[in-house]
C-alpha cells in the first residue's frame, strides 16, 4: 500500500461517532442518512445509559448492521466524556479517521464527505463550520446565532486562534491527530470540549482547516445547551488565555535577558 493510499479515509477506515441520551426518536433517521451518505464507514453510538430506550434500540441496529456498534456508558457523564471513551474505542480498533457528529440531525451526514475529502487532501483535524463563507445555520433564534458567534470571537480573541467555528461539533481528526493531543488529561465538557480539542490541535502544529457546514436546528427531542455548558465554557476558555499570556510573558522575558 502506498502512502496516499494510507492516507485516505477508504484505506484507513472511518467511524463515526454518536453521543446520545434520550435520542430514540433521531437515532434511526441520523444512523440511515450516514450509512447512506457514506456506505464504508462505521457507525459507533455512544449511549450515556438513556432512560427512553435508546442504548436498546441501538442494540438492535448493531444486529441488523455490522457497520454498527455500541458504547454503553453507565450514566450521563457528559459530551466530552463520551467522546473520549469513543475514541479510545475506535482507536484501539485500529480505525484511521474519527469522526464526531450529533444526533439529533443538526449535523448533515450528507456533508460528511466534504470533510473527509480534506482528509483525504492532507489535513489532521477538519472543522465543519457555520461560520465561515458558504457556511450557514438554519432555525436558529436570533439570540442563539449571536451567542455562537460571540463565543467563537472571544475563543479567537483571547486564545489568538485563527479558527472561525471552534464550538462545532462536527468535525473529523485523523487517528494520529489524536495520538497526538494527549487526551488523557482532557477534563472538558459541552463546547468546551470542542474548544479544548482544536486548541491542543493547533497547538501541536497540526494541519487545521474548516469547511463550510450547513446546520440545522434540531426537530425532535431537547437540546442540552444550558448555562451551565456555557459557563464552563467562558470560564475554561480565559484561564486558556491568562496562561497563555503569562507563557508569552516568560518567553519574551527570557529573550530579553539572553536565556
Amino acid at each position: 500500500m502506498t502512502g496516499e493510499e494510507a492516507a485516505s479515509p477508504a484505506a484507513s477506515r472511518v467511524l463515526v461517532v454518536i453521543p446520545t441520551y434520550n435520542e430514540v426518536e433521531n437515532l434511526p433517521v441520523i444512523v440511515a442518512r450516514i450509512r447512506a451518505a457514506v456506505p464504508a464507514a462505521h457507525v459507533l453510538v455512544a449511549d450515556d445509559a438513556s432512560p427512553d430506550g435508546t442504548g436498546k434500540l441501538a442494540d438492535g441496529m448493531a444486529e441488523d448492521d455490522d457497520h454498527v456498534r455500541v458504547l454503553h456508558r453507565p450514566g450521563k457523564r457528559g459530551l466530552g466524556a463520551a467522546y473520549l471513551d469513543a475514541f479510545g474505542w475506535g482507536l484501539r480498533e485500529g480505525f484511521g479517521v474519527l469522526v464526531e457528529m450529533d444526533a439529533d440531525g443538526s449535523h448533515q451526514p450528507e456533508q460528511l464527505p466534504s470533510l473527509l475529502a480534506r482528509i483525504d487532501a492532507g489535513a489532521e483535524v477538519v472543522l465543519g463550520s457555520r461560520w465561515i463563507p458558504g457556511g450557514t445555520v438554519q432555525n436558529w433564534p436570533l439570540a442563539r446565532s449571536v451567542l455562537s458567534r460571540g463565543g467563537n470571537a472571544y475563543v479567537r480573541i483571547v486564545l489568538g486562534m485563527p479558527v472561525r467555528d471552534a464550538t462545532g461539533g462536527f468535525r473529523a481528526y485523523r487517528a494520529s491527530a489524536l495520538r497526538a493531543l494527549d487526551l488523557g488529561d482532557v477534563a472538558s465538557q459541552g463546547y468546551c470540549f470542542q474548544v479544548d480539542l482544536v486548541w491542543r490541535a493547533v497547538r501541536a502544529g497540526l494541519r487545521v482547516e474548516e469547511v463550510p457546514i450547513t446546520f440545522v436546528e434540531r426537530e425532535r427531542g431537547e437540546s442540552k445547551m444550558n448555562r451551565a455548558i456555557v459557563g464552563e465554557a467562558l470560564w475554561r476558555v480565559t484561564q486558556w488565555g491568562v496562561r497563555l499570556r503569562a507563557e508569552q510573558a516568560a518567553s519574551a522575558l527570557r529573550a530579553r535577558s539572553g536565556g
